[in-house]
């Protein structure tokens, strides 16, 4: 049990709000970020990087398929990646606070187009091996942990604390649409013209991303210029800053409950939809693309919503009616009936995720943003862990099952969270005294 430690207010939000004061254009519900040619800019890169993303996770599936016939092949790309994804995270948020974050972020990007432009000339010449692709995926999970706590930082510095939640939900429903839209174009270039074709748009949406970040001003945290402490003193400041700052550490805490324990359901959705519903690739297709609808739709509400200071009550209540729509889900006989509660867990996931992330976002000092970004980064490395218990309960009991007592469990620890934390229950107040 906490005792409601109360965070110190964000040093420097005054000077954010100066720096996009002539970009405002505030109406009654939600502030209108795209008003900001930076934030354009941003968002587009964004849009144009994840889609390339999401698309090339469903190529990589095919191409490993196709190379070696074994589906175990699929779960060691993820385990390549996965593993420097959580390793690298710290070192990647601690150099997002000492370097200039655009040319990070254009740097890790280029190592993605680098990455892509080697297996394509691979392909070309038929030399492409299996054992490349894990080469590449390790790299890819190496970049990744340095360009995305970049973005975060950026983002903040773009838009300010005002319009921040607005900003997130924004790019969060993005990422969401391009889980539907990025595997369904690819998926339609792969059957029509070829692997080779889907690398070269990869590679071209990739560079898209890249030029974007020049419409964006540097951007360095307000100590980076001046840091000659060594790498590891920055971790471990770090970790000390999340320590002291009880009301990020219990954000991060709860966020990471749904991470590990429930969203890992996406990933054996294959075989919930062959055990329920007797239905192969085409049912998992459905079911992925009413969660990506469903992640969109969230993010959206929460930009409907605007940034208000009920950030509690929508964590709370997103997260738990998740976990209830999640195990609803799975009890439901009816395949096209089931996909409403889908829909709707997806749209409280989304939800209680971006809520989540700006509260953070909002609490962190500027010069720490970068390491705190990195924690966030690691829950979504965390969550292929999740997986294992998951799919040992779902080869026990069933994938519904398994599914079923995760989100129940998910349900019983949220409420345990809020009736232990008086940290959590005063979320609200500290967000108000770091930005005020």
């Amino acid at each position: 049990m906490d005792h409601g430690y109360t965070s110190p207010s964000i040093q420097g939000a005054s000077s954010i709000l100066n720096s996009v004061a002539d970009s405002e254009h505030n109406d009654s519900r939600t502030y209108n970020v795209f008003s900001i040619v930076q934030f354009r800019w941003l968002f587009f890169g964004n849009v144009a990087f994840f889609f390339a993303m999401q698309g090339q996770m469903l190529t990589r599936s095919l191409l490993a398929w196709e190379l070696t016939g074994q589906a175990t092949s699929l779960a060691y790309i993820n385990l390549v990646v996965a593993i420097p994804l959580i390793f690298a995270s710290l070192l990647g948020g601690a150099i997002t606070d000492r370097v200039e974050r655009r040319r990070l972020v254009v740097i890790g990007q280029s190592l993605i187009v680098a990455n892509e432009l080697f297996i394509l000339i691979l392909l070309l010449f038929d030399r492409l091996e299996f054992w490349h692709m894990l080469c590449t995926a390790f790299v890819a999970g190496c970049a990744f942990p340095f360009i995305m706590p970049a973005r975060m930082a950026i983002t903040m510095k773009v838009v300010g604390p005002q319009s921040l939640q607005s900003a997130m939900a924004y790019q969060s429903g993005a990422m969401n649409l391009n889980r539907v839209l990025g595997p369904a174009v690819m998926g339609v270039i792969i059957a029509q013209f070829s692997f080779v074709a889907a690398y070269i748009l990869a590679s071209i949406l990739y560079g898209c991303a890249i030029m974007c970040m020049f419409g964006i001003d540097k951007s360095h945290s307000s100590e980076s210029l001046n840091n000659k402490k060594p790498l590891l003193a920055d971790i471990t400041h770090g970790f000390g800053y999340i320590i002291r700052n009880r009301p990020v550490l219990v954000c991060l805490g709860f966020g990471l409950l749904p991470m590990f324990l429930a969203m890992p359901f996406q990933n054996i959705l294959v075989m919930l939809a062959e055990q329920a519903w007797q239905r192969g690739e085409s049912g998992v297709g459905i079911l992925m693309a009413t969660g990506g609808i469903g992640g969109v739709l969230g993010a959206m509400w929460i930009v409907r919503r605007g940034d208000n200071a009920n950030r509690l009550n929508l964590m709370l209540g997103s997260t738990i009616a998740f976990g209830a729509f999640l195990a609803l889900f799975t009890q439901i006989s009816n395949f096209y009936l089931a996909l409403l509660p889908l829909l709707i867990a997806n749209v409280c996931a989304s939800a209680c995720q971006t809520v989540n992330n700006a509260a953070i976002q909002l609490l962190v000092d500027d010069n720490v943003r970068g390491r705190v970004s990195s924690f966030m980064m690691l829950s979504f490395g965390l969550t292929p862990i999740g997986v294992f218990p998951m799919a040992i309960a779902a080869d026990n009991v069933g994938a519904a099952n398994a599914i079923l007592g995760a989100s129940v469990i998910l349900v019983v620890l949220v409420g345990l969270f809020y009736g232990l934390s008086a940290t959590l229950r005063n979320l609200d107040r500290s967000v108000k005294e770091a930005m005020s």
